[in-house]
């Protein structure tokens, strides 16, 4: 029995572990599968002096050239009969598939806070309701999401703010994307997310002054700064009875954090 105990404890410290070692690893900005870019052809571009941006993009040409490279040299040997590099072209092709492909772009840095959500844009809509569609496809408990779905609607989210900055739904958008990484345990980035939500549009209907408070205190261990922050939250959003239960947690924070001050 007691053995018994000792294995149920380790396991539980092995997750605690692996949870904590899970933080902040980007895996929000994983680039899905399914979403392949349309990129011009692959160049040799000398990049001193250059964005970050034009560096980016440049290297997501050349990784789809490379994709499509192995595409094309699976198909010639399939045609001509040479299975043994036929074998070694479709094994590459797997390996590229199933390595990891980050997005180094995050939307939400690239549009200033300052900027505001104030037009109406069918486009926008069109395409922030399609991410919503897909967030809820990937299910609602955490065991079971679909995450691969998850980074497809979080694509769409960002791709509302990316192309749509002045929108009304980018705010909608951005709260969205930063419940998903905080999901995915990317919570210097949800946080920016949700800070972004209320700066856009300071009367945002989300409660994502709660939620940056939360991450600031709990994850980022920025106990000054979540103060003023659950009570901003307290007073903005908690006038509303829909986010009493945020309200509550919050005065309760506000409270064991005045006391450790």
């Amino acid at each position: 029995m007691a053995r018994k105990g000792c294995t149920v404890i380790l396991i539980v410290l092995l997750s605690v572990l692996i949870g904590c070692q899970d933080v902040d690893r980007g895996r929000g900005q994983l680039i899905p599968q399914g979403r392949r870019q349309a990129l011009g052809p692959a160049k040799v571009v000398d990049f001193t002096g250059t964005s970050e941006a034009d560096i980016v993009e440049q290297m997501a040409v050349n990784r789809q050239a490379y994709y499509q490279g192995l595409e094309l040299l699976a198909g010639y040997y399939m045609r001509t009969g040479n299975n043994m590099k036929l074998e070694w072209a479709q094994k590459e092709l797997a390996a590229l598939n199933t390595m990891p492909k980050y997005n180094y772009i995050i939307e939400a840095v690239t549009i200033p806070g300052n900027n505001k959500a104030i037009a109406s844009i069918p486009e926008a809509d069109d395409i922030y309701y399609d991410a919503e569609e897909m967030d809820k496809e990937a299910g609602t408990l955490p065991i079971l999401k679909n995450e691969n779905q998850l980074r497809l609607a979080l694509a769409k989210y960002n791709d509302v703010i990316k192309k749509y900055p002045k929108s009304d739904k980018i705010d909608d958008a951005a709260y969205n994307a930063g419940v998903i990484y905080e999901y995915f345990k990317d919570y210097s980035i949800a946080l920016l997310y949700f800070q972004r939500t209320y700066q856009w549009d300071p009367e945002t209907p989300h409660p994502a002054r709660f939620r940056a408070a939360r991450i600031l205190d709990q994850r980022l261990h920025r106990k000054d700064e979540a103060l003023q922050l659950y009570q901003q939250a307290v007073k903005i959003e908690g006038q509303f009875d829909k986010y009493r239960e945020w309200r509550e947690y919050a005065e309760k924070r506000i409270r064991a954090l005045q006391k450790v001050d």
